[in-house]
């Protein structure tokens, strides 16, 4: 798929579109759809422009792009996409497949629980969905970085030998049984995209996102480590820091997929703004608030939640030592910053980084938001909050208010109720 050197694209090609009964390998997980292969990285650099010719070719014609790349994953890396990939990228979201949107998959990163993938533009955009990896029984893998744009995951490697991974396609007409990594579990995902697609060509990139949502199953995975928890948000979605909202179900994307309603205009609204400079504790956290009506009466009123933003600039002595949380008005905590021990900057800071997350997917914005800054550091060490933004997209309109509920303990059930009763709109 990139060079004859270079097997990567082959293998995620294979798990996405290898034939049924091919005789040689694996069967793809949309094995009836068609792949094409963009060559990009085996440059001899990487430009901006490259990147963005990349995520926009041919955007009436591919639908899904899967992406098993990204900044270096070092631990250290504050990274994403440049002006032409990101404008690329909305341009994608906004017309492609005809003024539905491309569905840009993108694996959440290997470094591992040095990591985070917050500090990675591409993996923590609001235009991409971001999948982890599991192995196959149902704990996290040893490379998995964690954050909370996260929005779901796959299964890659296997648990008695951590060499074994996907079958897939390999170069010469071989087959590989060792593909793995967050890059084998990106393309897993865009071939459950494509069954949803051939279900129900009319869905829009955010119609994926929201089935990925409501169909994703928390199932056995656990975080080996007990690090990771998974928790409730406030309309009743389970969610955990590692996994999203769960494995991907290929079966209930597709069934719902059938059924669905394309759901109402996003609206983006700047919920508040604080300036003034906070100064970052050692020894115990530092909280700001911002109370915000959600752009209530306006044209970009927001009422169910989709992508929260916390656009940031700080500075600190140890970049790598500070954590960030955000809490929303129905109590659900997002860690939106993790430590990264390999982080050692002191210098360049975030400059209005947007942290996202997806944890508070459905909840009403109204009220009291919460960034609790700290270090978590043995040594003393000194930062600034310089600035904070609040960034919340969403609908003005219930987004499930026209779906049928066949099971009283689905998701879509459960969030379609607290959307009734849980608040007034």
């Amino acid at each position: 798929m990139l060079t004859e050197f270079l097997c990567h694209g082959t293998r995620c090609a294979g798990e996405v579109a290898a034939k049924r009964d091919n005789g040689v390998c694996g069967v793809g997980v949309a094995y009836e759809s068609k792949v094409a292969g963009i060559r990009m990285l085996d440059q001899p650099y990487m430009t901006d422009l490259i990147e963005a010719n990349s995520m926009g070719h041919e955007p009436n014609l591919i639908d899904i792009y899967s992406a098993s790349w990204g900044p270096t994953d070092d631990g250290k890396t504050v990274d994403g996409p440049r002006n032409a990939t990101m404008r690329a990228i909305v341009q994608g979201v906004n017309e492609g497949r005809k003024g539905l949107g491309n569905i840009y998959v993108w694996a959440s990163g290997d470094g591992g629980a040095d990591d985070d993938c917050n500090c990675d533009g591409y993996a923590a955009s609001m235009w991409t969905i971001s999948i982890n990896s599991a192995i196959n029984n149902g704990e996290n893998a040893h490379y998995d970085e964690s954050c909370s744009s996260t929005l779901a995951s796959t299964f890659s490697n296997g648990a008695k030998d951590p060499h074994t991974g996907v079958a897939t396609t390999d170069l010469y007409g071989k087959c590989t049984k060792t593909h793995s990594g967050t890059s084998a579990a990106a393309p897993e995902a865009a071939g459950v995209f494509a069954l949803a697609l051939d279900a129900n060509p009319n869905l829009t990139w955010r119609d994926i996102q929201h089935l990925t949502v409501l169909t994703s199953k928390r199932n056995s995975l656990y975080d080996s480590k007990g690090r990771f928890h998974w928790n409730m948000n406030g309309v009743g979605l389970e969610f955990n820091h590692l996994f999203g909202f769960g494995v991907l179900d290929a079966g209930a994307m597709v069934a719902l997929a059938k059924i669905w309603k394309t759901v109402p205009a996003r609206y983006h609204c700047e919920a508040g703004v604080v300036k003034t400079p906070h100064r970052i504790l050692t020894n115990a956290s530092t909280q700001i608030y911002i109370d915000t009506d959600a752009c209530t009466g306006k044209e970009t009123e927001v009422n169910y939640l989709e992508h929260v933003q916390a656009i940031i600039t700080l500075n600190a002595s140890r970049r790598g030592d500070v954590t960030l949380f955000l809490i929303s008005p129905m109590g659900t905590r997002s860690m939106i910053l993790n430590k990264r021990p390999n982080d050692d900057d002191q210098y360049d800071g975030f400059t209005k980084w947007p942290f996202m997350t997806t944890h508070t997917w459905g909840e009403g914005p109204r009220g009291r938001w919460t960034l609790e800054v700290r270090f978590d550091s043995q040594v003393p060490q000194t930062g600034y909050i310089r600035e904070w933004t609040l960034m919340v997209h969403g609908t003005r309109e219930p987004p499930y208010r026209d779906l049928p509920v066949e099971d009283d303990n689905s998701k879509l059930a459960i969030v379609k109720k607290a959307h009734e009763v849980g608040y007034k709109i």
